[in-house]
């Protein structure tokens, strides 16, 4: 008999939908389920697969199916499960299958007639070939249910306080709670900080009438308080959850500071990384375009797991046809567009760029459909013009909307030829944007781009400036400009978000401010470290009060102290402090350029496409190994190549 190799299949892209769905449902707060607020498209119920075979022997198998149908061989029809028989010669077979509740999908037992990729999916308007996943290779493993791995996670502390007990698990918890109680029944009050937990009224999560047998759904805390209750009437323990991605990636150091943030970034982005990327794992637990976005940089540099990228992506999009922008958000819309490009460089994978392209377009299309006579991009009355948290400018048509626009005019070209089509349409797009974009957003008097010119305010935040410098808009001038007017301009407000001081840490990188960035990772990210994070925040203000710290949207514990886009210091680390890039898509070239001069000692993994990097610095040396061909080390203008298992060793000092 052959090798086993037959996985579940399904419609292309209903896997996705149909858990993006499932997610974007499991919002609870104070009791109450809060679904998530923008359209979600719906899965195929009835699905015809299809394959036809010249059978060179007889051969057996049969068909298991999510859902209700038949199978049809040479125009008889039989029942799933049933073993089927057929002899030598031309065989076409038909699944018909159809699941109201579920993904319809199905599993095929042969030698040679096996479910795999070969597979076609038609919903009766389009036939493509059919969805699948490594995650469900087993007749076992359902596709409507995601697999986690479970771990027993015990307090390690637990004390009497305001007249309940207080439990500590000193890391966050995303999974179930089990008590053991003496009393009749209990209160449960879950927080993510133990101020949440104490506040009985406020907590986000809170169970009444808890008994040993009662059924308590999965829920994100660090801190239990049972209140009116002793020590020694309650036991608590919990079954933590997480999914099955392999870190590939390590960093060790002299710096103990690097080395704790690099962990808890580490923590936060695992906790956050399930069957797609969400945004935290407390309040939302949503997919957010603009979250994800981040996400797909960390990736390479801890997982390098190309299949939650696309997994996510595709959840994200939904079906081809689109009405609305992604997460009602308009620049959200812009970055998913963008992160398609950024995947194919992480990859090469064609073809997957080929499988979205019809869905970038059509969400191309609806951003160019509510463009004004400049080409700008403006927010539709039920459209959210995000970008970040902060008191920005957006009357009218906004500057850093118009960068991402131009960027995804970029990327549709780019998307395009790699597709063996013509983009030049696009690129024509891209150059009259940037010729508007410089009339009027740049201000030679500001030596910056204002948000708005339709307000006459003239105002100056950072983002659009960054966006500029970080997508390659801005010329040398400008860019110097920015640096002085912006970048170091204490007058211009700070970035309060972990998510824009990405793109600010990123953009400083980029441009060589490499000592500036790691001062700033250390005051920002230690900064919530040194207020005892153990994982990494939505948003962190080192001004703020204790009373204060924990607020955001107007409620007092409204803040995610576990959010994804809190992890881009592994991303900061290993592309520009360890000095891994692909030079070509899916790392058939890279570079590696590390920085010596930050560190006394390295010990370092970091993933590549097909392979890693390992990089150490001892007493002086610098030691680099790469397991696969393409790589060039790069240091103080000299270069060496990486071959295959070969360590390059070069002596580096001040």
């Amino acid at each position: 008999m052959a090798e086993k190799s037959a996985k579940w299949i399904w419609y292309p892209g209903d896997f996705e939908i149909y858990h993006g769905m499932l997610q974007n449902f499991q919002r609870e707060e104070r009791g109450y389920g809060w679904p998530a607020y923008w359209k979600m498209d719906d899965w195929r119920k009835n699905v015809k697969f299809t394959r036809e075979y010249e059978l060179e022997e007889a051969e057996e198998f049969s068909v298991h199916g999510a859902g209700q149908g038949y199978v049809e061989v040479n125009g008889k029809k039989y029942a799933l499960g049933e073993t089927i028989s057929c002899a030598p010669g031309h065989t076409k077979i038909v699944v018909c299958l159809g699941n109201m509740t579920g993904l319809p999908c199905i599993y095929i037992e042969g030698s040679v007639i096996r479910s795999d990729e070969g597979w076609m999916a038609d919903d009766f308007e389009e036939k493509l070939p059919a969805g699948t996943s490594k995650l469900y290779t087993e007749k076992e493993q359902d596709p409507n249910h995601v697999y986690y791995e479970k771990q027993v996670v015990y307090p390690v502390s637990k004390k009497q306080i305001k007249g309940g007990v207080l439990f500590d698990f000193a890391r966050m918890v995303n999974g179930t709670v089990k008590v053991k109680t003496k009393k009749e029944q209990v209160t449960i009050c879950y927080g993510e900080s133990d101020r949440e937990a104490l506040d009985i009224q406020w907590c986000y999560y809170k169970q009444e009438n808890v008994t040993e047998d009662s059924a308590i759904r999965k829920r994100a805390f660090r801190y239990l308080f049972v209140p009116d209750c002793k020590e020694e009437e309650i036991e608590c323990s919990a079954v933590h959850e997480h999914f099955p991605i392999e870190v590939k990636a390590k960093f060790s150091s002299d710096d103990e500071q690097l080395n704790q943030i690099w962990s808890v970034a580490k923590e936060t982005y695992q906790l956050c990384s399930g069957l797609f990327f969400i945004d935290g794992i407390k309040r939302d637990r949503w997919i957010w375009s603009g979250d994800a976005y981040q996400s797909y940089f960390v990736n390479p540099y801890l997982f390098f797991d190309e299949d939650i990228n696309k997994r996510t992506i595709l959840a994200l999009r939904g079906n081809r046809e689109i009405r609305q922008h992604i997460n009602t958000i308009v620049d959200y819309s812009l970055l998913w567009l963008i992160s398609v490009a950024d995947h194919y460089q992480m990859t090469s994978d064609t073809a997957f760029l080929s499988e979205v392209f019809d869905k970038m377009q059509a969400l191309i299309d609806l951003c160019e459909s509510q463009t004004d006579e400049n080409g700008f991009l403006y927010g539709r009355e039920q459209d959210w013009i995000f970008i970040d948290w902060c008191d920005m400018d957006k009357t009218g048509v906004i500057a850093a909307e118009q960068m991402l626009l131009l960027k995804c005019y970029e990327t549709m070209a780019e998307s395009m030829e790699l597709l063996g089509r013509t983009g030049n349409k696009y690129v024509e797009k891209a150059a009259e944007l940037k010729k508007n974009i410089m009339k009027f957003f740049w201000d030679e008097e500001k030596g910056a781009f204002i948000d708005s010119f339709e307000s006459g305010k003239r105002n100056v935040t950072r983002h659009a400036n960054i966006f500029a410098i970080l997508f390659d808009i801005a010329d040398e001038k400008q860019t110097q400009s920015i640096v002085e007017h912006v970048l170091f301009n204490e007058d211009i407000t700070e970035i309060s978000t972990p998510y824009f001081k990405f793109y600010e840490m990123d953009v400083l990188a980029k441009l060589g401010y490499l000592d500036e960035v790691l001062e700033r990772v250390k005051q920002y990210w230690g900064g919530m470290l040194k207020k005892g994070a153990v994982t990494f925040w939505e948003e962190y203000q080192p001004n703020q009060s204790e009373d204060e710290q924990y607020g955001m949207y107007g409620d007092p514990f409204g803040k995610s102290l576990c959010h994804a886009w809190g992890a881009s210091p592994i991303y900061l680390l290993g592309r520009y402090y360890l000095g891994v890039r692909p030079t070509k898509p899916g790392y058939e070239t890279f570079e590696v350029s590390p920085q010596p001069r930050f560190f006394k000692e390295l010990c370092c993994t970091v993933p590549i496409k097909n392979g890693k990097v390992d990089i150490s610095y001892q007493e002086g040396v610098l030691s680099v190994t790469a397991d696969r061909d393409g790589g060039v080390l790069k240091m103080d203008g000299r270069e060496w190549r990486l071959n295959q298992g070969e360590c390059v060793k070069v002596k580096y000092s001040l």
